[in-house]
């Protein structure tokens, strides 16, 4: 099944609105559009069924407007609805280490990092302390996808990973921004298995949680 149809499929529905929510959530919230047609963020074929989900921007929004489609028999749409803006990173902070000392500990490559002493993005200030993000899935996905993918991904040298965060501070980071269109917004679950892969690195998880955009009109 190519991904060409299934976003056609999918930008059908977000023009057509033949279903309800599609109606609702476009009454009070625009998608982003480029040459002409809603923008398309990613297409996520990960299921183990045949489901899909194609993730569309939603104009001066960090949630997004998600398609959900069957593709078998046919591809046919199942759901419309907002999908979280997730962040999930490993943060490691250190006020005593060099970023070259902390960077040689692992294989892995951070996604973002400064060195302490280095002059922050805003202002005039510099950093205090040395900071390496890894953040291996910035793309739209679903929480739970997220957080298995950063295991997945500190998996591939986890005695590395491990000395790292003996040597600094660290933790797993979440960020997420729900549409806060009823404000029924739902939550995040941790199943036995995710726990027990966090343990295995004696990591901590923090959340930050944030609810924006506009209601539902009655």
């Amino acid at each position: 099944m190519t991904d060409s149809l299934i976003i056609e499929k999918a930008i059908s529905e977000i023009l057509s609105k033949e279903f309800g929510t599609t109606e609702q959530l476009l009454e009070i919230h625009e998608v982003v559009y480029e040459n002409d047609k809603p923008k398309v963020l990613r297409v996520d074929k990960e299921s183990d069924d045949s489901s899909v989900i194609v993730y569309f921007p939603i104009k001066d929004e960090k949630f997004y407007l998600a398609v959900w489609l069957d593709t078998d028999p046919e591809i046919l749409v199942r759901g419309v609805g907002t999908e979280n803006y997730n962040s999930v990173y490993l943060k490691v902070t250190s006020d005593d280490f060099s970023l070259k000392e902390l960077s040689k500990l692992t294989r892995l490559q951070s996604t973002k990092n400064w060195n302490k002493g280095d002059k922050r993005e805003k202002g005039n200030s510099v950093y205090s302390f040395t900071a390496l993000f890894f953040e291996p899935n910035p793309e739209p996905d679903e929480f739970e996808d997220k957080l298995k993918k950063l295991l997945d991904f500190l998996d591939q040298d986890k005695e590395g990973i491990k000395k790292l965060i003996e040597k600094a501070d660290a933790q797993i980071q979440v960020a997420t921004t729900f549409h806060n269109g009823n404000t029924m917004l739902g939550g995040h679950h941790l199943d036995k298995s995710i726990i027990k892969r966090i343990g295995s690195y004696n990591l901590a998880i923090d959340f930050d949680l944030y609810a924006e955009g506009n209601f539902y009109k009655d």
